[in-house]
C-alpha cells in the first residue's frame, strides 16, 4: 500500500479482472492523500497567501513572476515538511483530541517513521530550493521557522505552557519575511511590521478555535490558555491582541508608504475585527464565528496590501 506496485504486480493485473487494478490504483492514490494531509495543506495555503504581498511591499510593484512561483514553491515545501513533523510528533495527542484524530498517523495510514523522514526531505528540499532560486538569507528564514515551529513549539512549549500559541505564532509570521528576503536580500522595518501583524493576530484566531475544544485540549493534557486560565480570561487577551493586530496594520502605512486602498481596508477591516472580538468577550459561542472571520481578515488584508502596491 505504502508503494507503487513492482513490476510482478503489474504482469499479473494484466490478466486479472479491472478491480484488481482498481484496487490497486485506489490503495495508491489513499496513500498519496494520506502524505499530502501531513503537510496541512489549509494552512500552507494560509502562510502562503501573506507570502506574495510582502513581497510585492518589498519590491514596491509586482516582483519578477519567476521568483514568486519559486519562492511559493520553496515556502511551500518547508511549510509542508514542518507540518509533516509536526503530526509526527503530536501523533500521541492527535489519538485523543476528536479535532485531529482523523489525521494520517492517529489513522495509522503513515508510519511514523515516514512521516518524519518525510517531513525532513521536504524541509531539506525547501532550503535547496530556495537557495537556488531565491537567496540564501530566504532559505535561511525558511528553515529557521521549520526549526523553531517543530523544535521549540511542538516539543516544548505546546505542552509546557499556556502562552504556547503566543510565542509560537512566531513560526507562522515568518514567511513573510522570507518573502521579503526573496525580493530583496535582506530585512527592513517594513518586514518586521509585517511578521508584526501576524504574530498578534495569531492569538486571538487560534484561541477562538481553542475555546470550541478547551475540554479536548484538557484531556490530552495541552495546557491551552481556555482550559488553564479559563474561557473569561482568554476572551480579554484575545480583544488585546486584535487591538495590536489593527494598530501594527496601520503601522505599516508610514512606514511602508501605503496608499489610500491599503489604508482603507486596514481601518475598516481592523474595526470589524476588533468587534467581533468584543463580541465573543461577551458571547463565547461566537468564538467559531471570530475563527472564519479572523482567517477572512488576515486574507483580505494581504489582498488589499497586494492591490494597492500593484495598482
Amino acid at each position: 500500500m505504502g508503494s507503487p506496485p513492482g513490476p510482478g504486480i503489474l504482469l499479473m493485473m494484466s490478466s486479472a479482472p479491472s478491480t484488481v487494478s482498481t484496487s490497486a490504483s485506489g490503495g495508491l492514490w489513499s496513500t498519496i492523500g494520506a502524505y499530502v494531509a501531513l503537510t496541512k495543506p489549509r494552512i500552507v495555503e494560509l502562510l502562503l497567501i501573506t507570502t506574495v504581498p510582502a513581497m510585492a511591499v518589498a519590491g514596491a510593484g509586482w516582483p519578477d513572476t519567476w521568483l514568486v512561483v519559486a519562492t511559493l514553491i520553496g515556502g511551500t515545501l518547508s511549510a509542508g515538511g514542518a507540518n509533516a513533523l509536526n503530526n509526527y510528533h503530536d501523533r500521541d495527542i492527535d489519538e485523543i483530541m476528536r479535532r485531529t484524530s482523523q489525521r494520517p498517523l492517529p489513522q495509522h495510514r503513515v508510519p511514523p517513521e515516514r512521516a518524519r523522514a518525510f517531513g525532513i526531505a521536504l524541509g531539506v528540499a525547501g532550503f535547496v530550493w530556495l537557495w537556488a532560486f531565491a537567496n540564501l538569507i530566504a532559505a535561511m528564514w525558511s528553515t529557521a521557522a521549520l526549526l523553531f515551529y517543530v523544535l521549540v513549539y511542538t516539543r516544548i512549549l505546546k505542552r509546557s505552557t499556556d502562552q504556547n500559541i503566543v510565542i509560537g505564532g512566531a513560526a507562522g509570521a515568518a514567511p513573510v519575511l522570507v518573502g521579503w528576503a526573496a525580493v530583496t536580500g535582506s530585512l527592513a522595518a517594513p518586514a518586521w511590521i509585517l511578521f508584526a501583524i501576524i504574530f498578534a493576530w495569531t492569538p486571538p484566531h487560534f484561541w477562538a478555535l481553542a475555546i470550541r475544544y478547551k475540554d479536548d485540549y484538557a484531556e490530552a493534557g495541552v495546557p491551552m490558555m481556555p482550559s488553564v486560565r479559563g474561557v473569561a480570561a482568554t476572551t480579554r487577551q484575545m480583544l488585546v491582541y486584535a487591538g495590536l493586530t489593527v494598530l501594527f496594520s496601520l503601522a505599516l502605512v508610514p512606514a511602508a508608504g501605503m496608499g489610500w486602498i491599503y489604508m482603507l481596508s486596514a481601518i475598516v477591516l481592523g474595526g470589524w475585527f476588533v468587534v467581533a472580538s468584543f463580541r465573543v468577550l461577551f458571547d463565547p459561542s461566537r468564538a467559531m464565528a471570530l475563527f472564519g472571520y479572523s482567517t477572512l481578515y488576515l486574507a483580505v488584508l494581504f489582498g488589499a496590501m497586494l492591490v494597492d502596491r500593484i495598482v
